[in-house]
């Protein structure tokens, strides 16, 4: 220990901090924010762009929380289909990975909203064709109705949007899964079997919950990717934060004002998650 050092602990007082090892990046971005909102509030221009903004903020967070709420559970049922042994369940679960990582998102996206929900609410139709034809009255002949009246133009684009951002990322968070449940020891599952555990409780009281431990941070950093992404929504003219900065844009002609409020209210969410990220993983590290 040096004679500062020493000084500083008998005296009590902090040691300086350097420069090097201040967060420069925190300070500029600090700094940007406080020039955007001192611009909201001294420019009409900027609080008007803010104002029109809003609901496509709130759009965007709701979106993407029931997208991965969905996504969250086709990952974790396809993750354990894809450490099974049961071969059927193991190919379907692979199939369903392997091409829907090999595909980009905003393809999916078009291709759940113009291809594959036309094909189920044909399906539907047929379903309820077939119900009316062979019941007479009961609650089959109304649910055969109600099938036969279903079309697309009911299906919101939203809807069909929310679910293509969910399956698309089901395939991501699946491999999330497997790596965690496969991150546990061997020994553990032998040993719960050997207790007199079925394969399925030994997943469900032993395995799961450590491996949910272990994939939590990735699975934030998911759901802050997820927030990004939800931009390609903007593609099936759904009302979200950047189809609203397109929008903005074009009824205002304020390129400028309109792309650094988007760019800036992303910011601002991604960092409030990635925080609360980094808070989960020093609190799970000190566990």
């Amino acid at each position: 220990m040096t004679n500062d050092a020493v000084k500083t602990k008998r005296t009590g007082r902090l040691a300086p901090v350097s420069l090097e090892r201040l967060p420069w990046w925190v300070l500029i971005v600090l700094l940007l924010g406080l020039l955007i909102a001192y611009n909201v509030v001294t420019s009409t221009t900027y609080s008007d762009t803010l104002k029109f903004l809003w609901v496509g903020v709130k759009l965007t967070i709701l979106s993407t929380l029931v997208a991965y709420a969905v996504a969250t559970v086709i990952g974790l049922i396809t993750g354990l289909g894809r450490v099974s042994t049961n071969p059927i369940f193991y190919t379907v679960s692979t199939l369903y990975v392997e091409v829907v990582r090999g595909i980009p998102i905003l393809v999916q996206l078009i291709y759940w909203a113009f291809v594959v929900t036309p094909l189920l609410i044909d399906g539907v139709n047929g379903l309820g064709d077939f119900l009316t034809a062979r019941v007479s009255t009961g609650f089959l002949f109304n649910l055969g109705q109600s099938f036969a009246a279903l079309s697309i133009q009911g299906i919101d684009m939203s809807v069909r949007g929310v679910l293509g951002l969910a399956v698309a990322y089901g395939a991501y968070e699946a491999e999330v899964f497997r790596a965690g449940i496969e991150s546990i020891e061997r020994g553990q599952m032998e040993a719960a079997r050997s207790l007199g555990m079925s394969y399925f409780q030994a997943m469900r009281y032993v395995i799961l919950p450590q491996a949910i431990r272990r994939v939590l941070p990735p699975l934030g950093n998911d759901f802050i990717s997820m927030l990004k992404d939800s931009s390609l929504l903007s593609a099936l003219a759904i009302r979200e934060l950047t189809q609203l900065g397109k929008l903005n844009r074009a009824r205002t002609f304020r390129t400028f004002e309109t792309w650094n409020m988007v760019a800036f209210l992303y910011l601002v969410m991604t960092l409030c998650l990635s925080m609360g990220v980094k808070a989960m993983e020093r609190r799970l590290s000190i566990e």
